[in-house]
């Protein structure tokens, strides 16, 4: 009996120490942070590759800008995956830079 009693104080005292992590080091608030940016990702990623890119399609020789490459001495340099990858990164740093500012500013008037 008094074994059990003390298998149920650790398991309780485990248990505040689990949350204590979780309130410290803001876990829940990182996952959704994890979550959002994924989907952020997955719009900016359809906003380049639907609206923006075919504009620049219209610039390369081919009209398909994604299989844009570039072959030296045998090798395929695939110019166009770097484009893509390049807007895609360019886009949602400018999200992430614009919604920080607004962030900022609203934390400024509270």
């Amino acid at each position: 009996m008094i074994q059990k009693q003390k298998i149920l104080e650790k398991v309780k005292n485990n248990h505040h120490e689990f949350l204590d992590f979780l309130k410290n080091y803001k876990v829940v608030e990182l996952a959704i942070g994890v979550v959002i940016g994924t989907a952020v990702k997955d719009l900016v990623t359809a906003i380049a590759q639907d609206l923006i890119m075919p504009i620049v399609g219209i610039f390369t020789p081919t009209g398909s800008w994604k299989d844009l490459v570039f072959t030296i001495a045998g090798s395929d340099f695939k110019i166009g995956e770097l484009i893509s990858a390049s807007l895609d990164f360019a886009i949602v740093a400018l999200i992430v830079f614009i919604f920080v500012k607004k962030l900022l500013k609203i934390n400024d008037k509270l």
